[in-house]
């Protein structure tokens, strides 16, 4: 039987390819078909897995930290809490183009991913060998910051595309641009744009200039470098990296950016955000931990070290005892009228500290005597200390095993010399400044805030071991996940020996340990209080210098006063 057959005609493309290529032809075209059956499986395995994301959360915006003291009670919000939302008349069209030039130039044409841009980013991450590109766009920054997708991985870019291409088709660019803006993160404890301008310009987003608008889209890339409260320097320099992309762009012309980089550039004063010092030493903290942790998701849940019963106790005996002192020297506090005129009002300011011995954590925070009238915070001012350094005169003596002498600093001191004494009061916390390398440091010629000297005094009741302050305990979202947590610090300054000779020095109050003394000048009056848990320091004065009473009514009134505080 004839097996002939006759031969089949090659195909078109094997008539234009040499003979060699193909078996090449072949596998290539199997390998594409593969590729696509691969790639719509994802493709349909991302769909799926995005779906099961809410697009409604895109434009729902999470609420303001809510802060409680260390027994749960809920402190006071900072004046004006509540996120403040623009909307898309808010938002100036100089701001759009700053935010078009710096962050996604085709953002009103492409459909959520910049094909050509991710491209570029795949082809440089592939050569790095690290995710060092990203080419996200504003859709797709808005889909992570609202899902919290945060790992670098092919998996959450594949997962963040299917997300964007859901949220441009059920949003308009307009919705998505407004949506992104009230959302991301500005640095110094600023989420959306809103708080950031009135946070740093005092103003609303609407009234934002140029050069404003410029420098607040420049902080974008990155908030914790770039916050103008932190580096002015370097938000300026991404100020003008902004105007430059415009100028590349066509946005803008050279002589308008010379114009607008010539404005003056006036950050707001923040003494109107906080509630009380307290809160307001609180956010500092919280800022830093933002910043560092990379925190951005709201609703959190603050638990601080405060105590908000020792805090109100304190401020309550401090407030009677400055008023019986004031009656006494005709003083009065001014009102509130006064302040607002512009008069410079003359009334007895406090500051007082306490920290928790074992750990640092602090229990109360008063920064002065009154939040309306005054927002600087005098526990970070610096005042002179008088017989209130005996206490660590005595520190440095015990330490280097010289004798004690209650009530006689410069014969305690004079033993080891006013070199050793600055160094082991350093030790202990106090930075000085020391204002003279001479006997009259045993007297107490060094300034120091109540902040280091609640500190330092802790020291001495901790056994010699220094605790670093802190005021949060833990934060947690919403749903009550853990997202930080403090860790207690503390360091060998001096030995627990002499940490307990130097509290020799101080008197039995109520099962205390306490001293008053005032300057020499008597323009500054201190106590220091060493509880059973807590370690408190307290400054009585005037801002500008002044003398208060004689030495001997400013001791008999601070007695009395550690006398109704307490055994606590």
């Amino acid at each position: 039987m004839s097996t002939w057959r006759p031969i089949s005609p090659p195909r078109f493309w094997q008539r234009w390819l040499p003979e060699r290529l193909h078996e090449p032809a072949r596998w290539l075209v199997k390998l594409t078909l593969f590729g696509l059956i691969v790639g719509c499986g994802m493709a349909f395995f991302y769909f799926l897995l995005a779906s099961r994301f809410d697009l409604n959360e895109v434009a729902q915006l999470p609420a303001d930290p809510i802060y409680y003291d260390r027994r749960g009670k809920e402190l006071p919000s900072p004046a004006g809490a509540g996120r403040r939302l623009v909307t898309r008349q808010d938002i100036p069209a100089f701001l759009v183009q700053a935010l078009q030039a710096r962050e996604d130039a085709r953002f009103f044409q492409h459909g959520g991913v910049d094909v050509w841009g991710l491209g570029r980013a795949t082809l440089r991450n592939l050569k790095d060998r690290d995710f060092t590109q990203g080419a996200s766009t504003l859709s797709m920054q808005l889909a992570r910051n609202t899902f919290d997708i945060r790992a670098k991985s092919l998996h959450r870019k594949f997962l963040e595309i299917a997300l964007t291409l859901r949220i441009e088709a059920h949003y308009s660019k307009d919705a998505i641009l407004t949506s992104y803006l009230n959302r991301i993160y500005f640095g110094s404890g600023c989420h959306g744009i809103e708080q950031a301008a009135k946070t740093y310009f005092g103003k609303t987003t609407r009234d934002l200039n140029e050069g404003e608008s410029a420098l607040i889209v420049g902080i974008i890339r990155g908030p914790h470098l770039y916050s103008p409260l932190r580096h002015f320097n370097g938000a300026l320099e991404q100020r003008n990296q902004t105007l430059a992309r415009m100028l590349t762009m066509g946005f803008i012309d050279q002589t308008r950016l010379a114009a607008i980089r010539s404005q003056p550039i006036i950050l707001a004063n923040d003494e109107q955000i906080q509630p009380s010092y307290a809160l307001q030493a609180i956010q500092r903290e919280l800022y830093q931990i933002l910043d560092e942790r990379d925190i951005r998701l709201g609703g959190l849940h603050v638990n601080t070290t405060l105590d908000a019963a020792w805090q109100e106790r304190l401020d309550t005996e401090l407030t009677r005892a400055v008023a019986a002192l004031e009656q006494e020297k005709s003083w009065n506090h001014p009102t509130h009228a006064a302040y607002q005129t512009g008069s410079k009002p003359l009334y007895v300011q406090y500051a007082a500290v306490t920290t928790e011995i074992r750990s640092g954590a602090i229990l109360a925070l008063i920064g002065g005597r009154d939040y309306q009238h005054s927002r600087f915070d005098r526990t970070r001012s610096t005042r002179d200390l008088g017989s209130a350094f005996e206490p660590f005169v005595a520190a440095a003596a015990a330490e280097r095993g010289k004798l004690v002498l209650p009530g006689k600093p410069v014969q305690t001191g004079r033993q080891i010399g006013p070199a050793e004494v600055e160094r082991i009061a350093k030790r202990c916390g106090l930075a000085g400044p020391f204002l003279l390398q001479t006997e009259d440091l045993f007297r107490g010629s060094v300034a120091a805030t109540p902040n280091e000297m609640s500190v330092g005094l802790a020291t001495l009741g901790n056994h010699g071991k220094r605790p670093k302050p802190f005021l949060i305990l833990d934060i947690r979202d919403a749903d009550g996940k853990s997202l930080y947590s403090a860790t207690p610090e503390l360091s060998p300054a001096i030995s627990p020996n002499a940490a307990l000779d130097a509290t020799s020095v101080m008197r039995r109050h109520a099962g205390t340990r306490s001293f008053t003394g005032a300057t020499g000048s008597e323009r500054d009056a201190w106590t220091l209080r060493l509880g059973p848990g807590g370690a408190t320091a307290i400054w009585i004065g005037f801002d500008d210098p002044i003398v208060i009473a004689s030495e001997r009514r400013l001791k008999s009134l601070l007695d009395e006063f550690v006398e109704r505080l307490g055994n606590e």
